[in-house]
Protein backbone atom coordinates (compact mmCIF):
# COMPACT_ATOMS: atom_id res chain seq x y z
CA UNK A 1 0.00 0.00 0.00
CA UNK A 2 2.99 2.30 0.26
CA UNK A 3 2.90 2.70 4.05
CA UNK A 4 6.61 3.47 4.10
CA UNK A 5 6.77 5.55 7.28
CA UNK A 6 4.77 3.00 9.26
CA UNK A 7 6.79 0.03 8.04
CA UNK A 8 10.10 1.78 8.66
CA UNK A 9 9.41 1.83 12.40
CA UNK A 10 8.99 -1.95 12.43
CA UNK A 11 12.14 -2.74 10.41
CA UNK A 12 14.14 -3.82 13.45
CA UNK A 13 11.41 -6.06 14.89
CA UNK A 14 11.18 -9.85 14.64
CA UNK A 15 7.39 -9.48 14.55
CA UNK A 16 5.31 -8.47 11.53
CA UNK A 17 3.63 -5.09 11.63
CA UNK A 18 -0.18 -4.91 11.45
CA UNK A 19 -2.14 -2.00 9.99
CA UNK A 20 -5.66 -2.55 11.28
CA UNK A 21 -8.82 -0.76 10.16
CA UNK A 22 -11.89 -1.01 12.42
CA UNK A 23 -15.30 0.29 11.47
CA UNK A 24 -18.65 0.85 13.15
CA UNK A 25 -21.43 1.67 10.70
CA UNK A 26 -24.71 2.76 12.27
CA UNK A 27 -26.64 2.16 9.05
CA UNK A 28 -28.11 5.67 9.09
CA UNK A 29 -27.99 7.44 5.74
CA UNK A 30 -25.75 10.53 5.62
CA UNK A 31 -24.41 9.85 9.15
CA UNK A 32 -21.34 11.85 10.09
CA UNK A 33 -18.05 9.98 9.81
CA UNK A 34 -15.54 10.31 12.63
CA UNK A 35 -12.02 9.06 12.01
CA UNK A 36 -9.87 7.86 14.90
CA UNK A 37 -6.15 7.11 14.59
CA UNK A 38 -4.31 5.62 17.55
CA UNK A 39 -0.59 5.19 18.00
CA UNK A 40 0.24 1.53 18.59
CA UNK A 41 3.91 0.97 19.32
CA UNK A 42 3.70 -2.30 21.20
CA UNK A 43 7.13 -1.75 22.70
CA UNK A 44 9.40 1.21 22.17
CA UNK A 45 13.12 0.85 22.79
CA UNK A 46 13.72 4.13 20.99
CA UNK A 47 15.44 2.19 18.21
CA UNK A 48 19.02 3.21 17.36
CA UNK A 49 18.34 6.42 19.34
CA UNK A 50 17.86 4.12 22.32
CA UNK A 51 16.07 5.29 25.45
CA UNK A 52 17.67 5.36 28.92
CA UNK A 53 17.03 2.11 30.77
CA UNK A 54 15.42 3.73 33.84
CA UNK A 55 11.85 3.94 32.54
CA UNK A 56 11.98 1.63 29.54
CA UNK A 57 9.74 -0.89 31.31
CA UNK A 58 6.86 1.54 30.82
CA UNK A 59 7.28 1.45 27.05
CA UNK A 60 4.83 -1.44 26.76
CA UNK A 61 2.26 1.34 27.31
CA UNK A 62 3.20 3.09 24.07
CA UNK A 63 0.06 1.60 22.52
CA UNK A 64 -2.33 3.57 24.75
CA UNK A 65 -3.63 5.69 21.88
CA UNK A 66 -4.62 2.57 19.95
CA UNK A 67 -6.26 1.07 23.04
CA UNK A 68 -8.37 4.22 23.35
CA UNK A 69 -9.41 3.99 19.69
CA UNK A 70 -10.41 0.34 19.98
CA UNK A 71 -12.36 1.08 23.17
CA UNK A 72 -14.13 4.06 21.59
CA UNK A 73 -15.28 2.02 18.60
CA UNK A 74 -16.48 -0.81 20.81
CA UNK A 75 -18.41 1.70 22.94
CA UNK A 76 -19.97 3.38 19.88
CA UNK A 77 -21.24 -0.02 18.76
CA UNK A 78 -22.59 -0.95 22.21
CA UNK A 79 -24.38 2.40 22.51
CA UNK A 80 -25.60 2.16 18.88
CA UNK A 81 -24.61 5.77 18.23
CA UNK A 82 -25.92 7.42 15.07
CA UNK A 83 -22.47 8.07 13.68
CA UNK A 84 -20.07 6.24 11.41
CA UNK A 85 -16.72 5.60 13.10
CA UNK A 86 -13.56 4.41 11.36
CA UNK A 87 -10.49 3.57 13.41
CA UNK A 88 -6.95 3.06 12.17
CA UNK A 89 -4.51 1.21 14.43
CA UNK A 90 -0.99 1.00 12.99
CA UNK A 91 0.74 -1.56 15.22
CA UNK A 92 4.53 -1.79 15.20
CA UNK A 93 7.48 -2.44 17.49
CA UNK A 94 10.42 -0.05 17.63
CA UNK A 95 13.41 -2.33 18.18
CA UNK A 96 17.18 -2.20 17.88
CA UNK A 97 18.48 -4.46 15.13
CA UNK A 98 20.78 -4.46 12.11
CA UNK A 99 17.73 -3.76 9.94
CA UNK A 100 16.40 -0.87 12.06
CA UNK A 101 16.13 2.60 10.56
CA UNK A 102 19.02 4.91 11.42
CA UNK A 103 19.29 8.60 12.23
CA UNK A 104 19.96 10.31 8.91
CA UNK A 105 17.82 7.94 6.82
CA UNK A 106 15.26 9.38 4.41
CA UNK A 107 12.07 7.34 4.20
CA UNK A 108 8.91 7.37 2.10
CA UNK A 109 5.34 7.73 3.35
CA UNK A 110 1.80 6.90 2.26
CA UNK A 111 1.25 10.52 1.23
CA UNK A 112 4.34 10.31 -1.07
CA UNK A 113 6.08 12.93 1.08
CA UNK A 114 9.65 12.10 2.12
CA UNK A 115 10.82 12.23 5.73
CA UNK A 116 14.31 12.76 7.08
CA UNK A 117 14.68 10.73 10.27
CA UNK A 118 16.80 12.65 12.77
CA UNK A 119 15.81 10.58 15.78
CA UNK A 120 14.43 7.03 15.66
CA UNK A 121 12.77 7.62 19.05
CA UNK A 122 10.42 10.08 17.34
CA UNK A 123 8.72 7.08 15.77
CA UNK A 124 5.11 7.53 16.87
CA UNK A 125 4.64 10.46 14.53
CA UNK A 126 5.90 8.32 11.64
CA UNK A 127 3.20 5.69 12.02
CA UNK A 128 0.56 8.34 12.71
CA UNK A 129 1.58 10.22 9.55
CA UNK A 130 0.66 7.19 7.46
CA UNK A 131 -2.45 6.49 9.55
CA UNK A 132 -3.76 10.04 9.09
CA UNK A 133 -2.99 10.15 5.37
CA UNK A 134 -4.64 6.74 4.87
CA UNK A 135 -7.86 7.56 6.71
CA UNK A 136 -8.26 10.91 4.92
CA UNK A 137 -7.73 9.44 1.46
CA UNK A 138 -9.81 6.28 1.88
CA UNK A 139 -12.60 7.29 4.30
CA UNK A 140 -12.88 11.09 4.07
CA UNK A 141 -14.12 11.63 7.66
CA UNK A 142 -15.72 14.92 8.69
CA UNK A 143 -13.76 14.84 11.93
CA UNK A 144 -10.46 13.18 12.80
CA UNK A 145 -8.98 12.63 16.23
CA UNK A 146 -5.57 11.06 16.68
CA UNK A 147 -4.48 9.90 20.10
CA UNK A 148 -0.95 9.10 21.15
CA UNK A 149 1.66 8.91 23.86
CA UNK A 150 3.61 11.00 21.42
CA UNK A 151 6.28 12.92 23.29
CA UNK A 152 7.56 13.45 26.80
CA UNK A 153 7.66 17.16 25.97
CA UNK A 154 3.90 17.24 26.52
CA UNK A 155 4.34 15.82 30.04
CA UNK A 156 7.05 18.40 30.68
CA UNK A 157 4.54 21.09 29.70
CA UNK A 158 1.38 19.89 31.45
CA UNK A 159 2.48 17.28 33.96
CA UNK A 160 0.23 14.29 34.55
CA UNK A 161 -3.07 16.14 35.03
CA UNK A 162 -3.95 16.97 31.42
CA UNK A 163 -3.24 15.90 27.86
CA UNK A 164 -2.15 18.29 25.16
CA UNK A 165 -4.71 19.07 22.45
CA UNK A 166 -3.94 20.54 19.04
CA UNK A 167 -6.59 21.67 16.57
CA UNK A 168 -7.50 24.61 14.35
CA UNK A 169 -11.20 23.95 14.99
CA UNK A 170 -12.46 26.09 17.89
CA UNK A 171 -15.81 24.29 18.14
CA UNK A 172 -14.17 20.88 18.29
CA UNK A 173 -11.65 22.12 20.87
CA UNK A 174 -14.41 23.43 23.13
CA UNK A 175 -16.45 20.21 22.86
CA UNK A 176 -13.45 18.02 23.64
CA UNK A 177 -12.46 20.23 26.56
CA UNK A 178 -15.96 20.07 28.06
CA UNK A 179 -16.22 16.32 27.54
CA UNK A 180 -12.82 15.79 29.16
CA UNK A 181 -13.60 18.03 32.12
CA UNK A 182 -16.81 16.10 32.84
CA UNK A 183 -14.92 12.82 33.35
CA UNK A 184 -11.64 14.24 34.71
CA UNK A 185 -9.78 13.40 31.48
CA UNK A 186 -8.70 16.97 30.92
CA UNK A 187 -7.18 18.32 27.72
CA UNK A 188 -5.42 21.65 27.34
CA UNK A 189 -5.14 23.38 24.01
CA UNK A 190 -1.65 24.23 22.78
CA UNK A 191 -0.87 26.43 19.75
CA UNK A 192 -0.51 25.22 16.17
CA UNK A 193 0.79 28.54 14.87
CA UNK A 194 2.54 28.54 11.52
CA UNK A 195 5.56 30.15 13.22
CA UNK A 196 6.61 26.67 14.36
CA UNK A 197 6.44 25.01 10.91
CA UNK A 198 9.89 26.17 9.83
CA UNK A 199 11.44 24.15 12.68
CA UNK A 200 10.51 20.97 10.79
CA UNK A 201 12.02 21.97 7.45
CA UNK A 202 14.60 19.54 6.03
CA UNK A 203 17.40 20.26 3.58
CA UNK A 204 17.11 16.82 1.95
CA UNK A 205 13.48 15.74 2.36
CA UNK A 206 9.98 17.23 2.47
CA UNK A 207 10.06 17.30 6.27
CA UNK A 208 12.16 16.03 9.18
CA UNK A 209 10.79 14.07 12.12
CA UNK A 210 12.38 16.18 14.86
CA UNK A 211 13.03 19.89 15.14
CA UNK A 212 16.37 19.35 16.89
CA UNK A 213 15.65 22.26 19.25
CA UNK A 214 15.28 21.69 23.01
CA UNK A 215 12.00 23.64 23.09
CA UNK A 216 8.38 23.28 21.88
CA UNK A 217 8.75 19.53 21.30
CA UNK A 218 5.03 18.74 21.55
CA UNK A 219 4.08 21.63 19.26
CA UNK A 220 6.58 20.72 16.56
CA UNK A 221 5.40 17.09 16.75
CA UNK A 222 1.88 18.35 16.06
CA UNK A 223 3.16 20.48 13.17
CA UNK A 224 4.76 17.33 11.74
CA UNK A 225 1.44 15.47 11.86
CA UNK A 226 -0.41 18.44 10.41
CA UNK A 227 1.85 18.15 7.34
CA UNK A 228 0.18 14.82 6.50
CA UNK A 229 -3.47 15.87 6.93
CA UNK A 230 -3.89 17.54 3.51
CA UNK A 231 -5.28 20.69 5.19
CA UNK A 232 -8.20 18.67 6.58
Amino acid sequence: LGLGAFLSVNQGSSQEAAFTILEYNCGVENAKTVGLVGKCVLFDTGGISIKPSANMGYMKCDMAGAAAVIGAIELAAKLKLNIHVVGVVPAAENSVDANAIRPGDVISSYSKKSIEVLDTDAEGRLILADGLAYIIKNHDPEYIIDLATLTGSCVATLGYHASGMFTHNDEMANMLAMAGESVNERVWRLPLWEDYAADMNSDIADIKNLSGKPVAGAITAAKFLEFFTSDH
